[in-house]
């Protein structure tokens, strides 16, 4: 059985504040793009993962984290031997990690026969992360609380996204981030609501896009001190506005045609930029 774990971008995301357990209350809205891991499952008496290519300690991938969260919440004793095929950058904002702990959520309720509920498995997803709960469906949304209040919104047009991915070496790279945010980071999600209620009513521009907030755009610039030089370049290249997803340090811009994107995409890799990609914005098929 093989399954698709499809990247997002985030365009637009306040903090709102931090709850009494320490996580932060965040006002979001994702969407998801058409660059995808590749996750293959076959019969086994136990568990493992194989990574290509190999991406570090297996036992901490969020991969088996999920699988095991299934084990344990339903008594199953089945195995299963995965194999990941890894095509989203790693800890790049695009949220690799959360997409494959939310597609093996999927793909072994089905591949156990577990016949676990949409509801009971959104369960599981928010205890493995703040982007899982989107991701179990994907397509456009809005996530609330700490990710886990999912409201599902009309998708955008056909439009495409022109994404930069910096190389990094940042550890523990998003608690580090949140770290890093200061009061002045915290917003009231006003920003984002509206632009949510501009998507329900089929009032939405690049140009509406490129004005939305992200809370950690200074906490980024001080983790990743080359991150302001690539979105001079992206502006550079003739993109519409050059803004980070999630903790970063991926930098995106959206255009309305491939032509475009093309265009940015030409310029960027001729300056000699490398991990750029151009991507649909897209609605996995479910």
């Amino acid at each position: 059985m093989q399954a698709l774990a499809y990247a997002k971008l985030n365009l637009s995301l306040e903090v709102v504040g931090r709850r009494a357990d320490g996580y932060h209350r965040v006002v979001t809205i994702l969407h998801t793009i058409d660059l995808a891991d590749r996750l293959t499952f076959k019969p086994s008496e136990s568990l493992s993962l194989r990574c290509d290519p190999p991406i570090g300690p297996t036992e901490e991938n969020l991969v088996l984290r999920a699988a095991r969260q299934l084990q344990e919440s339903t008594g199953c004793a089945f195995g299963a031997a995965i194999t990941l095929e890894k095509r989203i950058p790693l800890a790049s904002g695009l949220g690799g990690g959360s997409a494959d702990a939310a597609a093996t959520l999927r793909a072994l309720n089905t591949f156990w026969d577990l016949k676990l509920p949409e509801a009971k498995l959104c369960v599981l997803a928010t205890r493995l992360g703040s982007d899982v709960p989107f991701l179990m469906a994907g397509g456009c949304a809005l996530a609330e609380g700490r990710g886990e209040v999912v409201t599902s919104l009309p998708p955008m047009p056909i439009w495409w996204a022109v994404i930069l991915v910096p190389q990094h070496q940042t550890a523990d790279k998003t608690a580090r981030l949140y770290s890093l945010l200061g009061a002045g980071d915290f917003t009231d999600g006003s920003a984002t609501r509206r632009l949510a209620d501009g998507l329900r009513a089929g009032r939405v521009s690049i140009e509406k896009i490129g004005s939305m907030p992200n809370a950690f755009q200074r906490a980024a610039a001080i983790a990743f001190p080359a991150l302001e030089s690539y979105q001079k370049r992206m502006n550079a290249a003739g993109a519409h506005f050059a803004h980070i997803t999630g903790s970063g340090p991926a930098v995106f811009t959206l255009v309305e045609t491939r032509e475009e994107g093309e265009q940015i995409l030409a310029r960027l890799q001729s300056n000699g930029d490398r991990g750029v990609y151009l991507l649909r914005l897209i609605t996995p098929r479910k």
